[in-house]
């Protein structure tokens, strides 16, 4: 680790120590040691992203996401660091991308509208809806919906960060924080992260089963979107849009949740 004190101990020791004291000296050792964990990370996401998104900026965001992965990761859970940084570092690159809103103004509403059909009709049937029905419900043909979802995946960047479910503006709940155990919070806020948990496991459950193999090889195989492509033996734009009907079905779930429909 470049440093001859720091290089005497085990990563496991120094996770421990740094937990303790929060000692400057092993922070930069971490963030130099997993520099590369954010340039994989940033090859990932800009894979899937139009060329006027630079990689370099991609890497720089990603930096804040490893530093607050080493900051919150707890080494006494049952986790690798690698596995809990690999969120933190691609959820702060989605951050700093919507933050720049680069996404026009229409294809946000157009997606609002999707996951609003959505949420209603899935509130209505009890189960997925259909491209049929999501279509009709938005007085659309299925030509003309898929041509909406070709549009709204082709700039989206919607991720399961994106889905999200707070009981107030003041505490913002992801899909990555509700698998995580937060360091202090109340006894209602516990029984509510796990209520939120128990509705996000379910609800990628009752996905339709091409969304589903998605999700999972995209988040937690790492995959792209061409690399899935190839597993499922369909076009990378058709990924993409399986993988924005996915996000906007857990948004939708989540939404009903929170008014108390679910």
């Amino acid at each position: 680790m470049n440093n001859p004190l720091l290089e005497q101990h085990t990563e496991e020791e120094l996770w421990a120590a740094y937990k303790k004291n929060k000692d400057p000296l092993i922070r930069e050792s971490f963030i130099k040691q997993y520099a590369p964990l954010v340039k994989y990370v940033a090859g990932k996401v800009a894979a899937n992203m139009p060329q006027s998104v630079e990689f370099d900026d991609l890497v720089g965001f990603g930096v804040f996401g490893l530093i607050d992965a080493i900051d919150k990761f707890d080494p006494d859970k049952n986790v690798k660091f690698k596995t809990y940084a690999v969120t933190r570092i691609r959820g702060a690159i989605f951050d700093e991308l919507r933050s720049i809103d680069w996404v026009p103004r229409s294809v946000r509403q157009k997606s609002r509208e999707v996951e609003e059909a959505i949420l209603q009709i899935e509130a209505k049937l009890g189960r997925p809806a259909s491209d049929t029905e999501i279509a009709a419900s938005m007085g659309l043909s299925e030509d003309e919906f898929s041509k909406t979802m070709l549009k709204i995946s082709g700039t989206s960047i919607m991720s399961l960060s994106d889905v999200w479910y707070s009981a107030d503006e003041s505490e913002k709940i992801t899909v990555a924080d509700s698998i995580e155990s937060p360091v202090s919070l109340n006894p209602d806020s516990v029984m509510e992260r796990e209520e939120i948990k128990r509705v996000i496991v379910a609800s990628i459950q009752e996905l339709p089963d091409k969304e589903k193999k998605v999700l999972v090889l995209y988040y937690y195989e790492d995959l792209t979107l061409k690399e899935i492509g190839k597993v499922l033996e369909v076009t990378e734009s058709r990924v993409s849009q399986l993988h924005t009907k996915a996000i906007l079905r857990l948004r939708a779930k989540l939404t009903n949740y929170r008014r108390g429909i679910v």
